[in-house]
Parts: C-alpha cells; structure tokens; sequence
C-alpha cells in the first residue's frame, strides 16, 4: 500500500499551499518576536541589577517603537491572512467534478454526481479525484455536526444538518492523502477517517468506469452461499450491493467494498481477518457503530467473507 499523508505543512493542492504560507509566515514572524522580547526582557533585567535605568525620554522612544512595530506587523498578517482566505476561495470552475459527501456517525457516504443517474458512482469511506482538476464538495450531515478535513489538499468545512456547505479542491500531485472529521460528533469521532486517492486522469477514470459496473456473480458454491446469506440476512437491511436484491441506504455501499484500503472508516485495514472480526462483533472494534451483531454461524461468517472478497 502506498504511504499515506497527512500534514497540512506539506501541502500538495493550491489552497492547502496558501494555507501552508500563511501559517509559516506567522510561525517565523511570531518567532522573531518572541525573540525580540526575551532579548529586551534579559536587557532590562541587566540594567536593573546595575542600576542604569533608562532616561524617560529613552524609555518613551522605546514603548512607542514597541507599538508601532507591532500595530505594522498586526495588519501585515490581517493583509496575509485576508490573501489567503481570497486565494482558498479562487476556484469554482464550471467544468469541475461534482462530488456529494453526506456526514454520519461515523462514516463518510460519497456520491459522485453525473446528469445520467445511471452514470452516478456511490462509494464510502474513500474519495478518487483526477490530479489537476477542481472537485466541487458538496457536504451534507444526516445527523449532527461533522468537519471534513483532508490537510494536504484543504482547511476544514462543516457539515451541519439542514445545510449544504461547498468545499472546491484540487490536488497538484498524485499520492494517497488521509482525511479526518475535525468536529468532535460523538463517541467514535477519533474513528472517521476518509482516505483520498489523488490519481491521474486516466487512472481515475478507469477507476469510475469500475464502479458503475453491478457486483460481479458469484462463482464457487461457498461465494453462491455467501451472497444468498447477504441478501436474506440483516445485511440487505441497511448495505446496498447493486446487482443484487440487497438494497439498504442507511449504511455503506457495499457493491466494490474490496476496492477499499479500510474498513468501519479507517477504523482498520481491509483483509479478511479485520473483516471477520468487525462483521462478527462490530461493537468490539467500534464501539457506539451503528451496526448490529449479524448473530452468523461460523460457516455462514466465512461464506459471506468469502463473498465480499468478489466484490471489486
């Protein structure tokens, strides 16, 4: 798997890079300023010990140097900062990428939006956009608040009930970037990861085309058991696997679930141990989810493991 980023001091898009300007240039200046005072404090603290105290002509030079240096170097960084926010706000291309990310707790239900509904993708937990296009983020919750977060590429935007918040991207470079909620939403918000997957153009289209296509058939007996227990167990309540009579909406869409690098939204790594383990007793690795115990055999567990294997 590649490496994983995750810094918003290494930016890898246009706005994460004006972000990442403004905050060194407020790191070195708050720096030197700092030095400046401890310097002058060891300076005053020195005169005091030999009793040469400054003139109070000399002292009122000093304050008033004081202040006027920091009124300067306070609109230089209100100049900088109000920069920043206009160049973080400078794409909105027509042509853009449209991608709708719908906030639960406590994963990330993603929809890339085409005019032909038949075109549409529905994906979680992880996010594939070109390098050097602009992404259009339209972000919803269906609950309470949530933050989407992705450092290297972005500062943070809301997700508030009711509301829809847009969020305009891009990513310079190819590279595997983690995303995060940064709004405490509940007990397993430290668990709300999001993974996003900066690729070429053709890549990602190759990778889109993938995900229109329905769930492969099945096609060992034990694959044909697998996809009979999901389709008639609690699975098809809440999971949706297109090509199938599994059609639930309330819980991740499972139709390329082995695609993904995660699972339970970067809670843990997609093999076949973790996702044993999660169907099993998904409250011991999650606990809070909302999903329920599926009460399966160990014959019916591994069915369905080997099923989900399929799914790409």
């Amino acid at each position: 798997m590649p490496a994983i980023f995750q810094s918003a001091l290494h930016p890898a898009g246009p706005q994460a890079a004006s972000i990442s300007h403004l905050w060194w240039l407020m790191f070195w200046t708050c720096s030197a300023v700092y030095v400046i005072v401890i310097a002058a404090l060891l300076v005053a603290i020195s005169r005091r010990r030999m009793d040469t105290r400054p003139s109070d002509g000399t002292l009122r030079t000093s304050v008033v140097t004081a202040a006027g240096i920091t009124v300067v170097i306070l609109f230089g960084l209100l100049f900088a900062s109000v920069a920043t926010g206009r160049a973080v706000a400078s794409l909105g291309a027509a042509e853009a990428l449209v991608i709708d990310i719908t906030g639960h707790q406590w994963w990330w239900d993603v929809t890339y939006e085409n005019p032909t509904p038949s075109l549409q993708v529905k994906t979680a937990n992880e996010l594939h956009i070109p390098v050097g296009r602009q992404i259009r983020i339209q972000l919803k919750s269906s609950d309470v608040i949530h933050s989407f977060w992705v450092p290297n590429l972005h500062g943070k935007m809301d997700l508030i009930p009711g509301r829809q918040n847009l969020l305009w991207l891009q990513a310079d470079k190819p590279g595997v970037y983690r995303g995060q909620c940064a709004e405490y939403c509940g007990v397993q918000h430290a668990n709300m990861a999001l993974t996003v997957v900066a690729e070429s153009s053709d890549d990602f289209e190759r990778w889109i085309m993938a995900q229109r296509q329905p769930a492969p058939p099945p096609s060992t007996p034990e694959q044909q058991h697998g996809l009979q227990i999901v389709e008639r167990g609690p699975c098809a309540m809440c999971h949706n696997v297109t090509g199938t009579v599994a059609g639930g909406r309330t819980a991740p869409d499972l139709t390329h679930v082995a695609t993904r690098s995660t699972i339970a939204a970067g809670t843990a790594p997609n093999t076949r141990g973790y996702l044993a383990g999660w169907i099993a007793d998904p409250q011991h690795m999650k606990p809070g989810a909302k999903m329920p115990s599926t009460g399966l055999s160990a014959e019916e567990l591994q069915a369905v493991l080997a099923y989900l294997e399929t799914l790409r």
